[in-house]
């Protein structure tokens, strides 16, 4: 209960959109001081397309690595988001799929291009979060667990094209508009939490690529206004969805790891661009989500297909800052 009005405060204030800092939230480490845990984006299809495969894959990797929680990297409910809060998409996609005694832990998500087309305060509402107390979503927000800060960036208001050629796609834009101010300030607080933050590591979560060889390619609005904020302040990953498929991308001027993990549910066989084989680390169209783990001195990841196998490693280290 406690957690549900304190959650109900933060979405008040989430509402208005350009009027405040970025909420700070607070996630306990395990008693050694790591963190573990799953990502997947782009799932919400009421457990077609392999969705519940994925699902069951999650739960028991999750189960394996003692995972702490997880991330969303949007497009939660397809194809047109929540039609309000008592849309039973929520219960058919979300609760009803991610069954595992593992996966029962928080879940932050962010919004995507999709969920924008719905009700979007559905989502944000603590009423869902009362009917299932794993939800969490929020516009932008920082996720505290004192060795990492996550900085939940709400992307899909940067792209031009949801507003000057929307097709036949109704978005939500209310707590957006209007849209430059929102944006103006958006980045400038991400900017200042990323400039401010101590912790020994720093990851962004997007929905959208900012680098990516998937169908849609870079997101040149993000690349544009937030990748310069992103290189500035030494983060080390940016994770997202919205291209389906799993992918890691290194930079070649920033330590910054590009890491897609879009592949919840419906994959996209084929769809790839041409990139620097020296860039592109790992590419794979098809299902399947990403794990991480941390400690106060490396970081962990690893892609896994809809059978749970192992597709992909990456770890990188730091040394520790050991007391004089």
């Amino acid at each position: 209960m406690a957690f549900y009005l304190v959650f109900t405060a933060l979405v008040g204030l989430c509402s208005v959109s350009s009027v405040a800092e970025l909420l700070r939230l607070e996630q306990q480490a395990k008693a050694d001081g790591s963190l573990s845990f799953l990502v997947v984006g782009d799932w919400g299809r009421r457990g077609s397309f392999n969705q519940s495969l994925v699902a069951l894959q999650m739960g028991r990797v999750g189960e394996e690595l003692d995972i702490d929680f997880v991330v969303s990297t949007g497009d939660n409910f397809y194809d047109n988001g929540l039609s309000g809060i008592h849309d039973t998409a929520f219960e058919k996609s979300f609760g009803k799929v991610y069954t595992a005694p593992s996966l029962q832990k928080q879940w932050y998500n962010v919004l995507g291009n999709h969920d924008y087309r719905g009700k979007v305060e559905a989502q944000l509402s603590p009423i869902l979060t009362k009917m299932d107390s794993r939800w969490l979503c929020l516009r932008s927000f920082i996720l505290n667990s004192e060795i990492v800060e996550f900085f939940f960036v709400d992307t899909t208001p940067f792209v031009d094209k949801y507003f000057t050629d929307p097709e036949d796609h109704d978005y939500d834009w209310k707590g957006v508009l209007p849209r430059q101010a929102y944006l103006s300030n958006l980045l400038q607080d991400v900017d200042t939490a990323l400039r401010d933050s101590t912790a020994k590591w720093k990851i962004v979560v997007g929905h959208h690529t900012i680098r990516s060889a998937g169908h849609h390619g870079d997101t040149v609005e993000l690349v544009d206004q937030l990748l310069p904020i992103l290189q500035a302040n030494s983060v080390d990953l940016y994770i997202n969805g919205h291209d389906h498929c799993l992918e890691h991308i290194s930079s070649p001027d920033s330590p910054i790891q590009f890491l897609t993990s879009g592949g919840g549910s419906k994959a996209w066989r084929g769809d790839v661009q041409w990139w620097n084989p020296e860039e592109l680390k790992f590419y794979y169209d098809g299902q399947g989500f990403m794990s991480v783990q941390i400690t106060a001195s490396q970081v962990d990841v690893a892609f896994y297909d809809v059978f749970g196998a192992v597709l992909h490693k990456w770890s990188t280290s730091k040394e520790l800052n050991l007391p004089m």
